[in-house]
């Protein structure tokens, strides 16, 4: 839901949640396949990271006060809008595609990717 991102742009971390299907018959439900960073941009508008760090593939924790993100793995750090602060890692935090429709009715859907480390763009995992 919108109203749990706070209007303050401070990024909350959600766990990202699939129905995995293995077969005909076996399903499971409720799997963890990884996880976001949501924050406003303003009172309508949000943006959304993977939480995979660029570099190797560590994932990044927020330190409010600090108002940035940081690799436990090699102490590269990226401000709070995602922007890369040294040059360790090859580009900046990972953005996903937030659904603007569901967001117009309250609700936050990103179309979750996991993207190649090392890279210096973004190239999706297959």
């Amino acid at each position: 839901q919108l109203d749990a991102v706070p209007q303050d742009g401070s990024p909350v971390r959600f766990t990202v949640i699939v129905e995995r299907r293995e077969d005909a018959w076996t399903t499971y439900l409720n799997v963890p396949i990884g996880a976001v960073y949501v924050r406003r941009k303003g009172k309508d508008e949000v943006v959304a990271f993977n939480v995979i760090c660029p570099h190797l593939g560590c994932a990044v924790d927020y330190l409010p006060g600090r108002k940035e993100y940081l690799c436990p793995c090699h102490d590269s750090s990226f401000d709070v809008s995602g922007k890369r602060l040294n040059q360790t890692p090859p580009r900046d935090l990972d953005t996903l595609e937030v659904d603007a429709a569901k967001l117009k009715i309250g609700e936050v859907w990103v179309k979750y990717q996991d993207f190649r480390t090392g890279e210096e763009h973004q190239v999706v995992k297959t």
